[in-house]
């Protein structure tokens, strides 16, 4: 398989991308990887880059979006911070990945047991930590059940991944209220966002389009 050029990615449109994405997870799903001379991809694209798609995700040693969506050099533009929230600097980047350098979708790409989710259940504190984590609160307390105190924590691994879940919505609603570039270009078909939720057990992503 070969990088993407000028001429590839302008054939690309939003559906076409998240189909790249989806064949692509269950390819990985099946330990069936596209041949790929990545050597070679570094010399296709020495002197310029045409991705499809940006991609955020979480930090975490388990959520490549280049491997779970067996993607090559030149494919993705890879966003990652723990717990996959936006801020100014990330809308910034996603800008540039869609403006300027022509990528067709964006993907919030959230996971089960997540430790930056985890830690945000927990309230923990620690450093910079702290502030980090404030980032995903809105997502804790925007999910109602359980009740109980006692069950809103990270041990109880269904209210983490429930929370990861409306982490995500909550991450691309806000693409769409702080970014005018984004929204514009999403009203006009130019860009498509969706969210997902990739399963550190199977492997599996589930987009939630």
């Amino acid at each position: 398989m070969k990088a993407h050029t000028k001429e590839t990615q302008s054939t690309m449109t939003p559906e076409k991308s998240l189909r790249f994405l989806k064949e692509g997870n269950q390819r990985f799903q099946n330990n069936l990887k596209a041949h790929r001379n990545l050597l070679e991809q570094v010399n296709d694209t020495s002197e310029g880059q045409f991705p499809f798609a940006t991609i955020l995700s979480c930090i975490d040693s388990r959520v490549s979006s280049e491997l779970v969506f067996d993607q090559g050099l030149g494919d993705i533009f890879s966003i990652r911070i723990a717990g996959n929230f936006v801020n100014q600097d990330i809308l910034g980047s996603m800008e540039f990945g869609c403006k300027l350098a022509g990528t067709k979708l964006i993907v919030v790409l959230g996971h089960t047991s997540c430790g930056a989710i985890k830690g945000a259940c927990d309230n923990a504190e620690l450093g910079n930590l702290t502030a980090m984590l404030s980032k995903i609160k809105p997502a804790v307390n925007a999910v109602i059940e359980p009740k109980d105190e006692n069950l809103r924590t990270s041990k109880n691994l269904g209210f983490v991944d429930s929370v990861a879940a409306k982490n995500v919505e909550l991450t691309m609603k806000r693409i769409m209220a702080e970014s005018e570039v984004l929204a514009e270009m999403e009203k006009n078909g130019e860009v498509k966002i969706v969210g997902a939720m990739y399963d550190i057990n199977s492997g599996a992503v589930d987009f939630i389009e």
